[in-house]
This record gives C-alpha cells, structure tokens and sequence, in this order.
C-alpha cells in the first residue's frame, strides 16, 4: 500500500509553532516517523506539505493511479476550502482527515470541516499519532463507506 500525506499551511512549522498544541516536535519529524511506520507495516509513505491551496490540488489530482489512500490535514484550509473538497472528491482516491489538536477544544471556527465530507473519516487531537490511526485503518483493508481499497 503506499499513502500520499498531505499537510496543509504552517504545518511546516511543526515544533515551532504553538508548540503547548502542536507539540515539540518538526515537521521532518514527523514525516520520518510516518514514513518508518509505513515501511513497519510493509507500505510506502509520501509526505507534501504546502502554504498554497492549488499545490495542495495538485498533490491530491496527482494522487490518482499512484496512491491508495490519502491522509490529509489540510490546516487551516479545512474550514473554508470548497476547491479542496472538490479535489478530494474528483480522485479515485479514499481520504481520512487528520488533525494533530482536537480542533472541538479550539476556537469556534476551528469546529467546522469543509472538507471532511469528501473523507471516509476524520481524526483529531491524537498528537502525531492520528496519522498512524489513519494509515493502520487504510492498513486493514477495507472502507466503512463500502468500498475496498
């Protein structure tokens, strides 16, 4: 199996910024750890991040015959992103919707996703950890909509 894992704006700033949220640790580490966890488990993982909307389009249209599944925290595009969402549903490409901090103990506008309708499911305030949530269940092979990977 091999994930796309796409990271929207700041994230980049891991370890950085508001580190009492996001934690201590870099953006570099976690895509290691990611991508160690992928290769435990006898996968592939790609990491993208960008501060742009359309390069975040393009990482998931080019998602398409490559990946099987996608893990994507968009940040803070997650509330307001229709092109997003349009994106995510355009591919053939199942998608879980991650979030290092519980976006429901935030502020109001944090508590409304856009985009995780195009999702199989969204995760969130499990540290680093949602994203190995997300792949484990990608991992066991099969979607609550339906559909088998």
């Amino acid at each position: 199996m091999k994930f796309l894992i796409i990271n929207g704006p700041n994230l980049n700033m891991l370890g950085v910024r508001e580190p009492g949220v996001y934690g201590g640790e870099s953006y570099e580490q976690l895509c290691q750890r990611l991508k160690a966890y992928a290769a435990a488990h006898g996968a592939e993982a790609d990491c993208v991040q960008s501060n742009y909307e359309g390069a975040v389009i393009d990482a998931i249209h080019g998602a398409n015959g490559v990946y099987d599944a996608i893990i994507i925290n968009p940040g803070a595009f997650t509330h307001y992103s229709y092109a997003i969402l349009d994106a995510l549903k355009s591919v053939r490409v199942p998608a879980i919707e991650v979030h290092i901090s519980n976006v429901h103990q935030r502020e109001e506008f944090r508590h409304k996703s856009v985009t995780a309708a195009a999702c199989v499911g969204q995760i969130c305030g499990l540290g680093f950890y949602g994203y190995e949530a997300a792949m484990s269940y990608f991992l066991s092979g099969t979607l609550c909509r339906g559909a088998q990977i």
